[in-house]
C-alpha cells in the first residue's frame, strides 16, 4: 500500500519536470530571439546608413570590456576562497554555533565558490561594458599641445588619462577589498580565525592572506591619493575653478604627503605577512587617519582661514589668472576682439548713410511668430504641417546674400488613421517655404521666394520630397516594384487641389524588408503584425525609422553633443538638414564648469535637456548633414585641431569626410551654432575680464538681458538673432550671430544699461572646402560708463509707455484683435545702436495669423513707430535716415488682403490657404457674385480711408473707417458662404 501510494505520487513530478524544463527552454528562446531582434534591426540600420564599424566598434568593445570585468572581479575573488578554504586548519576547535554553520553551508559550498565569484563577475562584467569609452579614449588619446600651469602636464592627461587611472584602482580597490571581506569570513567559519573573548587568533596561512590583500588594498589607496592631487585643477570653489592658494600650499602637499603614509602602511602589511606581528600595521592605519584629519583636513584650513583670508586679492591673483587664461581657451573666446564703443545717442539726419547695407538687410520677419502665417498661406491641406519657430538661413539671389526665414513643409499624419495610410501612403512631406528676412507685402504678410505645390521660386530646382524632418513619423514603409501603381500620397493637383498626385520612393532610405526575417524582426520591434502580414509590402519595400536628423546623427556619432537647432537649407539640389555637432568634457585643467542645458536655456528654447550635463571645455568639431530625401548621413571634421574629435576619429575610422569634401554650396550654409555661442556668452559675461584684480573685484560682470517678450516670472534670457550686419572693423556686413549684455544684479541692484555688444562672423564662405578667414571671428563692443545707453528692457517699456504709441496700438488692438511684439534687434549703426521691432496683428478667430503692420525703432532715447522699417527710420533720423531698409517699396501679395483676410488677419476659411485668395470670390450666381464685388470695392476703399486717417493723426475717422471695413469684409464673407 505504501510503495503504490510513493508511486502515484512521485509519476506527476516526473510528467511536470519535463514540461517544466520545455517550459523554460522556450522561455529562454524567446527572450533569445527578442535580444537578437534587437540587436539585428540594430545591424540592419547601421549598415543602411553606412556605419556599420560604428555599432560594430560598440559591440567588440563592450564585449571586451565585459570579459575583463568579469575576470577581473570573478578570477580574484574565486582565488581568494580557495586559499581561504584550502589553507584552513585540520584541526580547528570550532564552537557549537560554527558547527551549525558549517553544517549548513557544506552543501552549498561547490556552488557558492564557484556562483559568489561568478555573481560578482557579472555584476562588474555589466558596469566594465558600460564604461568602455573611457578605457578605448585612454587607449587611443591624443596630446592638446597645452600645458597645465601647476603641474606642467598636458591638459588631454586630465581629460582622457586621469580618469581611467582613478577608475581603474577604483576598480581595483573594490575586487580588492570584496576579497578581503569573503577571506575573512571563509576562514572564520572554517576555524582559521577563533576569537575567544579577549584573544584572537589567527593562523600563518589565514594572517598572511589577509596581511597581503590588506596592503593591497592600502598600495592602491596610496595611488588613489596620489591621483587626488591632480582632481584639485577640476575643483570649483568659491572664488574660481581649479587649485587655489590653498591647494597649492596645503592640499596638494598634504595629499603627496598621505600618499607616502599610506604606502608606508601597506609596507608594514606586507611585512606583517611574513613575520606575523600586527603592531605595525595597526599603529599605522591609526597614524594615517589621524595624519589624514590633521594634514588633510586641519592644516588647510588654517592657511585658509588665518593666512589667506585676511590677504586674498593678492595671493589668489596668480590663481585667477590661471583660471581667466584656461577658461578663456577652454570655451574658445581667448581671441575675442574688444573694442571700445563710444556710442552715440543722439539721432541726426543722415547718420545711417555708411550703413546703408546693413539697414538694407535688417531683418523684420520674425521666425518665432510667422509660423501661423505661412501655415495659413503655404500649408494647403491638412496633412501638412510647420514648425513653429521657423530657422533663419541666407540664399544668393541675384547674386547678392539675402537673410531668409525657411520652413519644411512635413508630414502630419492623422493618429486615428488606419495602419496602410499612416504607413504606405502618408509617408513624407513636400518641398519648402522661404520669406525673405527683410520684405513684408502691403497686407503684411511675408514675401516668399520660394513657396507653392510643386515648390517654384528662386532657389531652382531639387529635391522637394521631404521623407526625413523633426515631424516625421515613427516609421513608414516606402518602395515597390518598379510596373505597380504608386501608393505615396505625394501632393495635391488640379486647379482646385481636389485631385492628388503620387510617388514611388526611389532611393536607399531604410533596411530592406526583403526576407521574412527582416519582416518579422521588425513586426517585433514595432509591435505592428501587418508589416509581417500585408502583401503590400514586398521584397522592395524599404522600413524608414529613427528619422528626426538629430537622432540620426546621434547614433553614428554617439560621442557629439548635438545642438538644439538643426535647420534645414537647398544644397546642391537637395534640401538637407544641417546639425551642429559639439565635443566636450568636464575635466579641463582650471576652467570653469557650467550646465550646458542652463547656458543655452533662453526664451526660445528652455528645455532641460540633460540632468547633469557639466562642462568646462567645448568645441564645435563636427558639421553633419542629413538628407531629408533618403536620410543619408555625412559627418565632416570641421575643427581639425581639437583633441577629443582626434581621438574618436581613432576609436571610429572613416566615419568622419574632411572639410576638403565639403561643396562651395553646403559651405555657403554653414554658420556659426547658436547653442555654442550661447555657452560663449555666458563665459565672456565675467570672464571679459582679463585683469585678475578686477576679476576678483567683480566689478565688471555681465548677464545677457531678459527678453522683454517673456513674463516677468520666468526672466527668460534674450535669444542671440541671426542678422547680416557690419560691426567695427569689418569692411562690408556679414551673416552674424548676435547678443547683448548688462549688468549683472538682482532686484533692486540690476540694471538694464547696455554694457556690451558682442557678434561673431557666422558665414563660412562659398568656396569648395575652404573655410572663410573670419568665421567664427568674435567681436565685443565694449561701452564705456559715462554713456548710459538703454538696454533692451529698458527700450520695450519706453516703447510700451509712449503715449503716441500707446494710442496707435490700442487702435490696433480694436474689435477682436490682439498686438503680437516680434523680437526686439540691436544693430550698431549710425555710430549708435539702432533697436527695431516689427509689430504684428492677429485676430482672435480659429483660423488667424499674425500679420505685420508696424515696425518700432529706437536710437538713444528717440524712438519712432511708422508702418514700414523705412519710414520708422527716416523718422527717427530727422526725416532722412540716409539709407533705405528693405522693405522701401512693400510689395503686393498675389491678390489682395479681400476677402482673403481680415484687418485682422483673419483667413476666409473658404479660401484654402495658398490658393492666392480668389477660389471663394465667385459662386456661379451673377447677382450674387456682382454683391461680392461692390462688397470688397467697399473694404478697398474703407482700407485707404483708414490708412489715410492713421498718417493724418485723425482717430475719429480711423475708427469709422475700421468699423467701415469690417462691416464690408463680414458681408463679403457672408455672401461667400
Amino acid at each position: 500500500m505504501t510503495s503504490a501510494t510513493s508511486a502515484s505520487s512521485t509519476a506527476p513530478n516526473k510528467t511536470r519536470a519535463p514540461l517544466a524544463i520545455t517550459a523554460a527552454v522556450v522561455g529562454a528562446l524567446v527572450v533569445a530571439f527578442f535580444i537578437f531582434a534587437g540587436l539585428y534591426s540594430d545591424f540592419l540600420w547601421f549598415q543602411q546608413v553606412g556605419f556599420t564599424n560604428v555599432l560594430t566598434t560598440q559591440w567588440y568593445a563592450s564585449a571586451i570590456m565585459f570579459v575583463i570585468g568579469f575576470l577581473g572581479m570573478a578570477v580574484p575573488v574565486y582565488v581568494a576562497i580557495q586559499l581561504a578554504y584550502r589553507l584552513r586548519p585540520g584541526y580547528a576547535k570550532l564552537s557549537s554555533q560554527l558547527d551549525r554553520y558549517q553544517e549548513l553551508v557544506e552543501p552549498l559550498r561547490r556552488a557558492a565558490t564557484y556562483g559568489i565569484p561568478a555573481l560578482l563577475g557579472l555584476f562588474a562584467g555589466f558596469s566594465a561594458a558600460t564604461r568602455w569609452e573611457t578605457v578605448w579614449v585612454w587607449f587611443n588619446r591624443t596630446p592638446a599641445g597645452t600645458v597645465d600651469p601647476q603641474f606642467g602636464l598636458d591638459v588631454s592627461f586630465y581629460m582622457f588619462e586621469l580618469p581611467f587611472y582613478r577608475g581603474l584602482v577604483g576598480f581595483a580597490s573594490a575586487v580588492v577589498l570584496i576579497a578581503t571581506l569573503l577571506t575573512v569570513a571563509v576562514c572564520y567559519l572554517y576555524g582559521s580565525i577563533h576569537a575567544s573573548g579577549r584573544e584572537l587568533r589567527i593562523s600563518k596561512a589565514a594572517r598572511i592572506q589577509i596581511a597581503v590583500l590588506a596592503g593591497l588594498y592600502l598600495a592602491l589607496q596610496a595611488v588613489s591619493i596620489w591621483l587626488d592631487q591632480y582632481a584639485t585643477l577640476n575643483q570649483t570653489g568659491d572664488l574660481i575653478t581649479g587649485a587655489n592658494y590653498t591647494d597649492d600650499n596645503a592640499t596638494i602637499p598634504g595629499r603627496v604627503i598621505l600618499a607616502g603614509i599610506a604606502a608606508l602602511v601597506a609596507l608594514f602589511f606586507f611585512v606583517t605577512a611574513f613575520i606575523g606581528r600586527w603592531r605595525l600595521p595597526v599603529v599605522g592605519t591609526a597614524l594615517l587617519l589621524v595624519a589624514g584629519l590633521l594634514i588633510g583636513t586641519a592644516y588647510p584650513w588654517v592657511v585658509q582661514r588665518f593666512q589667506v583670508d585676511p590677504n586674498a586679492k593678492s595671493l589668489e591673483q596668480p590663481y585667477i589668472q590661471r583660471n581667466i587664461d584656461l577658461t578663456r581657451e577652454a570655451y574658445d573666446v581667448k581671441d575675442v576682439e574688444e573694442i571700445p564703443f563710444n556710442a552715440k545717442t543722439d539721432t541726426t539726419a543722415g547718420a545711417l548713410r555708411e550703413d546703408a547695407e546693413t539697414t538694407a538687410s535688417i531683418r523684420i520677419i520674425d521666425p518665432a511668430l510667422v509660423s501661423p502665417s505661412i501655415s495659413q498661406l503655404e500649408r494647403f491641406k491638412n496633412y501638412y504641417a510647420f514648425s513653429e519657430d521657423l530657422d533663419v538661413d541666407r540664399y544668393s539671389i541675384n547674386g547678392e546674400s539675402q537673410d531668409t526665414v525657411i520652413a519644411l513643409r512635413e508630414l502630419r499624419q492623422d493618429a486615428e488613421d488606419n495602419w496602410v495610410n499612416n504607413t504606405l501612403v502618408y509617408t513624407h512631406g513636400y518641398g519648402l517655404v522661404a520669406a525673405y528676412g527683410n520684405q513684408r507685402s502691403v497686407d503684411g504678410q511675408p514675401v516668399f521666394l520660394e513657396s507653392g505645390i510643386p515648390t517654384t521660386g528662386a532657389l531652382g530646382d531639387f529635391e522637394p520630397r521631404i521623407y526625413f524632418g523633426e515631424a516625421s513619423p515613427e516609421y513608414s514603409i516606402v518602395g515597390a516594384p518598379k510596373d505597380s501603381t504608386p501608393v505615396e500620397l505625394d501632393y495635391p493637383s488640379g486647379e482646385e487641389g481636389n485631385s492628388e498626385t503620387y510617388n514611388t520612393f526611389e532611393g536607399d532610405g531604410g533596411p530592406k524588408l526583403d526576407s521574412v526575417l527582416n519582416k518579422l524582426v521588425y513586426a517585433l520591434k514595432f509591435q505592428s503584425e501587418q508589416i509581417f502580414l500585408s502583401d503590400a509590402v514586398t521584397n522592395e519595400s524599404q522600413i524608414m525609422y529613427d528619422r528626426d536628423p538629430s537622432t540620426r546623427v546621434q547614433k553614428v556619432a554617439p560621442y557629439l553633443t548635438l545642438d538644439s537647432d538643426p535647420y534645414p537649407s537647398v544644397v546642391d539640389g537637395r534640401v538637407v538638414w544641417i546639425v551642429d555637432g559639439y565635443t566636450t568634457s568636464d575635466a579641463y585643467p582650471y576652467s570653469r564648469t557650467v550646465g550646458l542645458s542652463t547656458a543655452i536655456a533662453d526664451s526660445e528654447d528652455n528645455d532641460q535637456r540633460f540632468a547633469l550635463d557639466n562642462i568646462n571645455y567645448i568645441r564645435n568639431s563636427v558639421k553633419a548633414t542629413v538628407d531629408a530625401y533618403d536620410g543619408s548621413v555625412t559627418l565632416y571634421a570641421w575643427d581639425t585641431e581639437d583633441p577629443i574629435l582626434k581621438t574618436w576619429q581613432k576609436i571610429y575610422p572613416s566615419s568622419l569626410q574632411p572639410i576638403s569634401e565639403m561643396s562651395g554650396d553646403l559651405m555657403s550654409h554653414v554658420r556659426y551654432p547658436a547653442d555654442l555661442f550661447k555657452v560663449q556668452r555666458s563665459i565672456l559675461g565675467q570672464y571679459h575680464v582679463t585683469d585678475a584684480g578686477k576679476f576678483y573685484s567683480k566689478t565688471d560682470a555681465w548677464s545677457t538681458p531678459a527678453d522683454p517678450q517673456s513674463e516677468a516670472a520666468e526672466n527668460l534670457l534674450q535669444p542671440p538673432y541671426y542678422l547680416t550686419l557690419q560691426m567695427p572693423g569689418q569692411e562690408a556686413p556679414t551673416f552674424s550671430l548676435y547678443s547683448t549684455f548688462v549688468p549683472r544684479g538682482t532686484g533692486d541692484s540690476a540694471s538694464s544699461v547696455l554694457t556690451g555688444y558682442l557678434a561673431v562672423d557666422a558665414d563660412a564662405g562659398a568656396e569648395d572646402g575652404t573655410i572663410g578667414d573670419d568665421y567664427g571671428k568674435m567681436r565685443l563692443l565694449t561701452l564705456p560708463k559715462e554713456v548710459t545707453v538703454p538696454g533692451p528692457g529698458q527700450v520695450q517699456n519706453a516703447f510700451n509707455t509712449d503715449p503716441e504709441v500707446s494710442s496707435l496700438i490700442n487702435l490696433l488692438k480694436q474689435g477682436q484683435s490682439k498686438v503680437l511684439n516680434g523680437n526686439l534687434l540691436t544693430l550698431p549703426v549710425g555710430g549708435g545702436l539702432l533697436y527695431v521691432q516689427p509689430v504684428y496683428v492677429q485676430s482672435t478667430g480659429e483660423t488667424s495669423y499674425p500679420l505685420l503692420q508696424k515696425v518700432l525703432v529706437a536710437f538713444g532715447d528717440q524712438i519712432a513707430f511708422e508702418n514700414t522699417l523705412d519710414e520708422a527710420l527716416d523718422s527717427l533720423f530727422g526725416g532722412d535716415s540716409g539709407a533705405t531698409a528693405g522693405d522701401t517699396n512693400t510689395p503686393p501679395t498675389d491678390d489682395p488682403i479681400v476677402p482673403e483676410t481680415d484687418a485682422g488677419g483673419e483667413a476666409d476659411p473658404d479660401t484654402e490657404a495658398g490658393d492666392g485668395g480668389t477660389g471663394g470670390t465667385e459662386t456661379g450666381d451673377p447677382a450674387t457674385d456682382a454683391e461680392i464685388k461692390a462688397a470688397l470695392e467697399e473694404a478697398r476703399t474703407a482700407m485707404a480711408e483708414r490708412d489715410a486717417a492713421l498718417q493724418a493723426g485723425d482717430w475719429t475717422a480711423y475708427g469709422e473707417a475700421d468699423k467701415r471695413l469690417s462691416e464690408a469684409l463680414a458681408r463679403a464673407i457672408t455672401l461667400i458662404g
